[in-house]
């Protein structure tokens, strides 16, 4: 495993050896560029972050973290199509914590634009935003943003490098630059003499890297085709190196237990479990203990006999006083209207009424990997090994944790057992570094219970959306949206950046107000509930609830209307936006929709453009003997250009079966104060025999290019519900649908 550690001020390893006689290379231009993160030793050089050249070859520095998703194999081949090196011989390493590897496609996100309608002016105004991701040190993956974030970085950075290994060679040679040409990691003369990259790095690193043109995409070799996943091949051999397969001489194993109630400790008594063999220490906290002992499965054990006394919660203790606290936020002044077409008050003349009201539950990320890390704490030093998507926040609060500086943290990416927002928070990195520091000089492996993994999850908000619409002459004339619940932002914005939101709360409607219906009165007001259950980043974020509660409201307009759905949504959509109408027409062709199914089958539809990416999704489903089985289902995307279109059309899969898991049995509900469901017996996801069939298209209309990692999952969950619809005749206003429905499972 290649592992990073420090060499230098804010520098690190490939391997077990620092990069002697190599270069980094690498381009941009913002304004002004952030620092670059390594520093060279003897025989070392680093002109920017993004790529190495030694002896053995080429090594491409990710910004972005691997966790499933692909956005390494895609980051790498930004940056090798430029630098033209053989595709077996590229090398991938995550980024130290730096604000060089600052993610900037992420702040513009925040500007209350319906995407779908956004000027040219509005997109540029979102790039200049976007620059702000460096002041605020913002490393991190997310928000389906890896790819336009690098798309630009990483092809100047391997076009820089190839051209200053040109003039290195040129200068070696003593023949004109352009003369030259590079293959396969090579810089070939006319008369065939070959120089490889790593002969020509030390020369290369004395020149100043030029700018240079990015090359047309005709002449694409890597980009725009399905290339082999980098880590393909060491995932089913067992090789790659996941935060929990970590080994270090001397580590010992830890694990904790804290607060089901999300508060704080009175008291514990620690007795029976400091008599166990193998048990080295128990460590107290701020909201419970930790126990360090020979083996994860005796501290497991040694935890469970702890006697703790906790204090309650500062939130309702129970679902129906939560409920009750979410619902009166909708008898108060909103907090956004970021829609407000035509006069959404008066119901229009002629027009007939329709009224529905949906229920969200708290959703658990439930990565397949607990919550996981290594620390070493050395006194005046500290190594953190671990998954994580926010490197940079990672090393500065394990630093505030231990009273170290921040250049005194050393930060290792692993790749992730899934992250889908959980891995943005650093609460498991933080407490290993605190455990660590109660035996220094000792790795400390702290692993997580699924039990604690699901009890101390910072959870997908729960919402209450009231609808009221109207339809006239088939077609809708009126919809009001009106969704409540506590504000994602609210609880997670200070631990991420230390600052309270302010202003309308975009997430808290995205999905809802900026959808491509042409509607003339049309009105999305968001209520924030004041309320502390812990909440955070869940894959798709805000248009994860407000997508089943709007779509399944269009499909019941339809329905009033007399209208087939789908044809219905087209009408509202084919002059409002032609690239979500292309996804519906292509998902309509791929799945032969008529709107006409026979007895026993059920098929519904969904849109949603988030992220930047329209998606249309048809489910279909089948009632059989042993119950509702979810058969078949069609997803039409567009996300402007498509890198590796398998990557996207994997993502476009990977996100409509975690939506449709969600959507059948996804629930997290309290009682005094703690989550009731511990693990994946009573928190399920769909497994192999019940997950449809999934058939992709991956369009490209669009003018910009937009995510594929979370666009994927919220017209899932109404397609799910509206093809129920269509079966039964019963409308599933409320998740998860195993509480009306009975699935096979």
């Amino acid at each position: 495993m290649a592992r990073i550690a420090t060499i230098a001020r804010r520098s690190f390893l490939i391997g077990s050896a620092a990069i002697a006689g190599g270069v980094a290379f690498g381009f941009y231009k913002l304004n002004q560029a952030p620092a670059n993160p390594l520093d060279a030793g003897t025989g070392q050089a680093a002109l920017n972050p993004f790529i190495f050249i030694d002896g053995n070859g080429v090594t491409i520095i990710t910004p972005r973290a691997e966790m499933g998703q692909g956005v390494q194999t895609t980051l790498a081949a930004l940056a090798a199509e430029e630098l033209d090196i053989a595709w077996q011989d590229v090398r991938v390493l995550h980024g130290p914590p730096a604000a060089a590897y600052y993610n900037a496609a992420m702040v513009g996100g925040m500007l209350p634009f319906k995407e779908y309608q956004m000027t040219g002016w509005q997109h540029m105004l979102a790039g200049q935003l976007d620059k702000a991701g460096k002041f605020l040190s913002l490393q991190v993956t997310g928000g389906s943003t890896s790819m336009r974030d690098g798309f630009d970085r990483l092809r100047e950075a391997g076009a820089s490098a190839r051209e200053t290994l040109k003039q290195a060679a040129s200068d070696q040679l003593g023949i004109a630059a352009a003369s030259l040409r590079t293959e396969d990691g090579q810089v070939i003369a006319p008369d065939g003499t070959a120089l490889p990259y790593g002969a020509l790095a030390e020369a290369a690193a004395r020149i100043d890297p030029p700018r240079v043109a990015l090359r047309d995409p005709s002449q694409w070799r890597y980009l725009g085709h399905s290339m082999p996943r980098l880590d393909q091949v060491p995932k089913v051999t067992g090789t790659a190196q996941f935060g929990i397969d970590t080994r270090m001489d001397g580590m010992k194993f830890a694990t904790l237990r804290q607060n089901p109630a999300r508060a704080g400790m009175l008291r514990y008594d620690a007795s029976a479990a400091e008599t166990m063999p193998g048990v080295e220490k128990i460590v107290p906290l701020d909201t419970g203990i930790a126990v360090i002992a020979s083996n994860t499965w005796l501290a497991f054990r040694a935890a469970e006999a702890i006697e703790i006394e906790w204090e309650g919660p500062a939130y309702p203790p129970d679902q129906d006083a939560i409920w009750s606290a979410i619902e009166a936020s909708l008898d108060q002044a909103p907090n956004s209207t970021l829609r407000d077409d035509g006069d959404a008050d008066e119901l229009p003349e002629g027009a007939t009424l329709v009224e529905a009201e949906y229920r969200m539950p708290f959703l658990a990320h439930a990565t397949m990997e607990p919550m996981n890390a290594t620390a070493l704490f050395s006194g005046d030093a500290l190594l953190i090994r671990c998954g994580n998507q926010a490197p940079v926040m990672v090393r500065d609060k394990c630093a505030e944790a231990t009273g170290l500086d921040p250049e005194q943290v050393t930060v290792e990416t692993l790749i992730m057992g899934g992250g889908f927002g959980r891995r943005g928070e650093v609460d498991y990195a933080v407490l290993a570094a605190r455990v660590a520091q109660a035996m220094p000089g000792t790795p400390i492996q702290l692993t997580w219970s699924r039990e604690e993994d699901m009890t101390q999850d910072f959870y997908r908000p729960a919402a209450i959306g009231r609808f009221r619409g109207a339809v006239r002459d088939g077609r809708p004339v009126l919809l009001d949206g009106r969704i409540a619940g506590p504000s994602v932002n609210a609880s997670a914005m200070p631990r991420w950046v230390g600052m309270e939101p302010s202003g309308p709360d975009k997430i808290h409607v995205e999905g809802a107000y900026d959808q491509p219906y042409a509607i003339e009165n049309y009105r999305i007001t968001g209520h924030l509930t004041d309320l502390s259950v812990p909440l955070g980043y869940w894959r798709s974020v805000g248009a994860s609830v407000t997508s089943f509660l709007h779509e399944t409201f269009i499909d019941e307009l339809a329905v009033a209307a007399g209208r087939d759905p789908l044809d219905m949504r087209l009408e509202l959509m084919r002059n409002e936006h032609a690239p979500s109408a292309a996804c519906l027409d292509r998902v309509a062709e791929m799945a032969g929709w008529t709107g006409q199914t026979p007895e026993g089958i059920g098929r519904g539809v969904a849109f949603s453009f988030s992220f930047g990416t329209p998606v249309a999704e048809i489910v279909e489903v089948e009632q059989t003997e042993m119950g509702i089985r979810i058969a078949r289902a069609w997803v039409a995307c567009d996300v402007g250009l498509a890198l590796d279109p398998a990557i996207v059309r994997a993502q476009m899969m990977s996100g409509l079966i975690y939506g449709l898991s969600a959507a059948v049995m996804g629930e997290i509900t309290f009682a005094e104060g703690a989550a009731e469901q511990q693990n994946f017996y009573d928190y399920d996801a769909l497994r192999m025999h019940n997950t449809p069939v999934i058939d992709v298209a991956v369009l490209e209309n669009k003018p910009h290019l937009s995510g594929a990692g979370e666009p994927g999952t919220p017209p899932s969950m109404p397609a799910l519900g509206n093809a129920l619809f269509d079966l039964t005749g019963r409308r599933a206003r409320e998740l998860p649908l195993n509480k009306s429905f009975d699935f096979l499972l």
